[in-house]
């Protein structure tokens, strides 16, 4: 019988160090994706309002929209601020939640600058699948900070973030700093 040596196994050493994200499969495999573009409990952005903060990740509740963590962020920190209702397009809203979904985006950028001290942002909305909605049925705000250097070879050539905090620690310390309410 012959025993095959490990270092056969694992191919020709080519220089590079593999940082392993296992947990990204769940959004590869589409874990937490509507079904289809109905509202309801399928919709995550319709369920998260029904949970407590803490477990919908959910920062700031306003009138008509609030805002939540991402469940696979882009960056520490990174900010969706949703309608409560289910609509997909922009020009959908009513002029309340386009209020408020800029009021609150400005009031994420104040408090993650004071929590977090980013260097810019990303702001926008993929509007569809084509524009690259993961989840187009239910219109959402992405605020997302950035840092000078945030973009060095990790996700460049690793196509990996490393996130430097919990997501629920994060959701802790910036609905502590959110004004006008006691979370």
């Amino acid at each position: 019988m012959t025993v095959e040596d490990a270092g056969d196994l694992a191919g020709v050493p080519d220089g590079f160090g593999r940082l392993w994200v296992p947990h990204r499969m769940a959004y590869i495999g589409g874990e937490n994706k509507p079904a289809d573009a109905a509202a309801g409990h399928g919709c995550p952005f319709c369920r998260a309002p029904e949970l407590s903060d803490e477990d919908g990740l959910i920062v700031a509740r306003g009138r008509t929209s609030y805002v939540l963590l991402n469940l696979y962020p882009y960056n520490g920190g990174h900010l969706l601020v949703c309608p409560y209702r289910h609509v997909a397009d922009y020009t959908e809203l009513e002029q309340a939640e386009v209020v408020e979904i800029a009021d609150l985006t400005r009031t994420a950028m104040t408090v993650l600058r004071a929590v977090s001290g980013p260097d810019g942002f990303n702001l926008g909305m993929n509007q569809g699948a084509v524009a690259g909605a993961g989840i187009a049925a239910h219109l959402h705000q992405h605020v997302v900070p950035r840092w000078g250097g945030d973009a060095n070879f990790l996700p460049i050539v690793g196509r990996t973030r490393a996130l430097p905090e919990l997501l629920a620690d994060t959701r802790t310390r910036l609905a502590a700093a959110w004004p006008g309410e006691d979370h």
